[in-house]
């Protein structure tokens, strides 16, 4: 019998009941036979980095019983939307309490919000403007902070004087969208009278974060990559007939240079801090601030009351040459990302500290 047709419901469909679980009607019947469309995006997601609830990304604040609202919009799906304001709070900044325990959720990306984003800010001040999902990628993969500013934190200071109030400006993690738009995005440092690369327009069709990765696992599709490259993987792709680095060696990936390069500025870095700045450095990368001192020049980090002493002689030449150098080793794809922008941000630093060292650049056969 068909259901009863009323003046406030013609069709007759109030009766229907709501079946809110993908159940069959009848039984018996086994779990595993029952087909779930997207059972293998669940799967790929809850495998990637984005779903590891137990790593520090996600833990970091569970004695605190709630995520800092600074931190909240990356590392959290319930923080994303609340500073996009799709929950219907106000957008642009993180008002309510974000629970522990949550990572980057399907509703991250899914939601149907994300349509009215039009435009995402980086810390350097520059507004993009974005398209659907690209709103979750840019917002959580531009950084922290930006070249402009170490340029304010060291304005009007000597620049080979160790100034006690400076600190080091960390640029964060996973800077992959801060790599990519290269000098229009203002990430890095931007030495005086420079010009640096832009945006990094691939080849097409690849034009978004999603035509190289994988949205739910996050892994890198190579086989496109062969149309137009030979290499057995995306590190050994190579985009330049010259060495950057140094070791004339042009059978490698473009990787390699830029990872020679980071290396040298490294090097330049212990150097300078002992020889000019007077206290050497030490980075340890599993630990914040990352730079410590080691004033007694033991090779060791020195301790205070059972803590690492955070580097505190820093100068306005290391500063800006230290925020480049993690700026670029801190995105692990930067080879692809944006390697021309990357080599000209290390070797403007190599150069620069090259100078009160008397090391010249030419004499390491380097290229910008």
């Amino acid at each position: 019998m068909a259901p009863a047709q009323t003046a406030s419901d013609p069709t007759g469909t109030e009766d229907k009941a709501v079946i809110p679980f993908a159940l069959p009607q009848s039984g018996p019947f086994e779990p595993a036979d029952i087909k779930i469309e997207n059972d293998q995006a669940i799967t790929e997601w809850f495998r990637s980095a984005h779903a590891r609830s137990a790593d520090e990304a996600f833990r970091h604040w569970d004695e605190d019983g709630e995520i800092d609202a600074r931190c909240a919009s990356c590392h959290s799906g319930e923080g994303f939307r609340d500073f996009h304001g799709l929950d219907g709070t106000e957008a642009g900044v993180v008002e309510g309490q974000i629970h522990t325990g949550g990572v980057v959720d399907c509703g991250t990306c899914h939601n149907a919000g994300l349509a009215d984003i039009r435009e995402v800010t980086f810390p350097s001040g520059l507004v993009h403007p974005v398209q659907g999902v690209e709103a979750s990628c840019l917002t959580c993969h531009q950084g922290r902070t930006a070249g402009r500013d170490v340029t304010q934190a060291i304005a009007g200071l000597p620049m080979d004087e160790p100034d006690a109030a400076l600190r080091f400006i960390n640029p964060h993690y996973a800077t992959a969208a801060a790599t990519w738009l290269g000098g229009y995005g203002g990430a890095g440092y931007h030495y005086e009278g420079r010009d640096y690369a832009g945006r990094f327009f691939h080849a097409r069709p690849v034009a978004s974060c999603n035509s190289c990765h994988d949205p739910h696992s996050l892994e890198v599709a190579f086989e496109p990559c062969q149309t137009c490259h030979l290499a057995d993987s995306p590190e050994a792709i190579r985009i330049a007939r010259q060495s950057h680095d140094g070791s004339g060696d042009t059978t490698v990936g473009i990787r390699s240079d830029i990872r020679g390069n980071a290396d040298t500025l490294m090097k330049l870095i212990e150097a300078y801090t002992d020889e000019v700045a007077g206290v050497p450095v030490i980075y340890d990368g599993s630990r914040y601030p990352y730079f410590f001192a080691d004033a007694n020049r033991d090779g060791a980090v020195d301790m205070a009351d059972g803590n690492p002493v955070a580097y505190a002689s820093w100068t306005p030449r290391s500063l800006r040459a230290a925020f480049n150098w993690k700026l670029v080793t801190a995105d692990p794809g930067n080879y692809a990302h944006n390697p021309v922008y990357s080599l000209e941000l290390l070797y403007d630093a190599i150069e620069d500290l090259g100078e009160p060292l008397g090391v010249d650049v030419d004499d390491l056969d380097l290229l910008r």
